[in-house]
């Protein structure tokens, strides 16, 4: 009778704890709310951050804060921080709102940081500005809350002039460029321990972009579980810068490297011709072409003792454009003349895009382990939301990735930045939003799982995931719908549950124990 209580016990334990599989997981995710920031008033949807203590999202966006319910969705406060500038991030830990402000009289000034406190929604006490490098894009804390550590994008308003006639092009330095650098907050003083800048540091990898005009500009921080190490991504440079957060120094710079898009698995469709009565018109082929990842966002993820960097790579080039031609301009012709390739990277017959068109899990070493290929706009083609308008560019541009894990599974999500019904992200009706999500339980063997799509939304900027009431859910902020949706994904077993198996497993093999006796 002991016997089989106690394996029924452990038959409990295992059925709540561990998950048939990715897929059942994910597919029993449903919306659970929207929320629709106020049009016209600056207030936009750009990145959200959850505050457990007090169970609340927090979205950021020009203007200001809008604080949310994280179960329902119901508006709680908005935040105006227009006298300070223009907010570019926010990121809560411990009760802090970290708020990543730029100066909108000259964005080549020093930034602020503006510190809140998540319960009284106000200025937190003591000291809560802190001043940090020129346009602060993204900001985030290490785990243990101890830093939080400012991507200062640091972008020009006037970029270098091109040198020569040479092909592919090569621009000088510009003649007032902020330095890109990474602000180290010490959240014990509240003050800057450090700034991490990029020259001179030691590079290794390949197709780092140095000859645009413009210096390395941090884009996007994600941090090691020890809180030792920071992983910046370079986009418009496609590289990715390693900093040492005991040393408060990079100490390499990893070129990415390029992407074949002519070998199998990696097809891009390169040529806008769908059009908007529902006819796609696109098709996947395999050019001589290939791609620079330039990541944006990215996320770190850590499996039996190894840090992996997980990477969108969605591609940029310059905002003046300066940096991008078609390829026609090349000599290309037919399906590859409108694509948009650098001008910088690329000669006749050597044409390099923008972006990867696909995620990536990378190790440390900026090595891939994994890589998604075509998936990201196949799948997209076959949901009927893959945007042709958008296929001489970057495709669904991958832009933001944020890692779950659910009982004894781990995900990767991924928002595409375009997305639409019908080739059309000019109307309402063809608004739609998309979360790939992949299983990263073991990085080597990644796997796609399913899209995730969202009608009324459009344009994913930032991603949150969060545990709430026995429940995960990923949270998405929309940078052209203006809205924050959120997705409820599956339960989340409560420790007690795997307390429960383990003392299971325990008594069984004790008693296993005393029959042999």
């Amino acid at each position: 009778m002991q016997k089989n209580l106690l394996a029924a016990a452990m038959a409990a334990a295992l059925s709540a704890a561990v998950p048939a599989s990715a897929a059942s997981l994910i597919d029993d995710a449903t919306k659970a709310w929207t929320f629709q920031h106020g049009a016209g008033n600056g207030y936009l949807s750009e990145i959200v951050s959850f505050d457990s203590a007090t169970k609340t999202l927090w979205v950021a966006g020009v203007s200001g804060v809008d604080v949310l319910d994280a179960a329902t969705g119901s508006f709680l406060q908005r935040i105006d921080v227009s006298s300070w500038g223009a907010i570019n991030s926010v990121s809560v830990h411990n009760g802090v709102a970290a708020f990543a402000i730029e100066n909108t009289v000259d964005r080549t000034q020093p930034g602020v940081v503006k510190l809140f406190d998540t319960h009284t929604r106000a200025l937190a006490s003591g000291v809560n500005s802190i001043t940090v490098g020129a346009l602060p894009d993204m900001l985030t804390f290490t785990k243990d809350g101890s830093k939080l550590l400012v991507a200062n994008e640091a972008t020009p308003n006037t970029y270098g002039s091109r040198i020569g006639t040479s092909v592919p092009r090569v621009y000088g330095a510009s003649p007032n460029d902020p330095v890109g650098s990474v602000s180290i907050i010490d959240m014990n003083t509240r003050s800057v321990s450090a700034t991490a800048t990029l020259a001179g540091v030691a590079q290794s990898g390949s197709h780092i972009r140095t000859n645009t005009g413009m210096d390395f500009e941090p884009e996007y921080i994600a941090v090691n579980a020890a809180g030792t190490k920071a992983y910046v991504s370079l986009q418009e440079a496609n590289a990715m810068g390693v900093l040492n957060l005991q040393t408060g120094q990079f100490e390499s710079v990893i070129g990415l490297g390029a992407k074949d898009f002519s070998l199998p698995g990696n097809r891009i469709d390169p040529l806008n011709n769908g059009n908007k009565t529902g006819t796609s018109g696109y098709e996947l082929i395999s050019p001589n072409v290939k791609g620079l990842y330039m990541p944006d966002g990215m996320a770190v993820y850590e499996r039996n003792g190894q840090t992996y960097v997980l990477l969108a790579n969605e591609g940029d080039f310059r905002e003046d454009d300066g940096d991008r031609s078609a390829a026609s301009t090349l000599g290309a012709t037919g399906t590859l003349a409108n694509l948009r390739v650098s001008n910088t990277d690329s000669s006749a017959g050597n044409l390099y895009a923008a972006g990867g068109r696909s995620f990536s899990i990378r190790a440390t070493d900026g090595s891939i382990v994994y890589d998604s290929g075509e998936i990201l706009d196949r799948e997209a083609m076959t949901l009927g939301i893959y945007n042709d308008a958008r296929s001489r560019d970057k495709g669904v541009e991958p832009e933001s990735v944020e890692v779950m894990t659910i009982g004894d599974r781990s995900f990767a999500f991924v928002g595409l930045e375009r997305t639409a019904y019908n080739n059309d992200d000019s109307t309402a009706s063809a608004r739609v939003a998309a979360l790939a999500v992949f299983d990263i339980t073991d990085p080597a063997h990644t796997t796609f799982v399913r899209m995730l799509k969202s009608d009324g939304d459009m344009a994913p900027e930032g991603l949150e995931g969060y545990v709430l009431d026995g429940y995960a859910y990923i949270a998405f902020s929309n940078e052209v719908s203006n809205t924050t949706s959120v997705f409820r994904l599956a339960p989340v077993p409560e420790p007690e549950t795997y307390a429960m198996l383990l003392a299971g497993l325990g008594l069984i093999g004790l008693a296993a124990k005393r029959r042999r006796g």
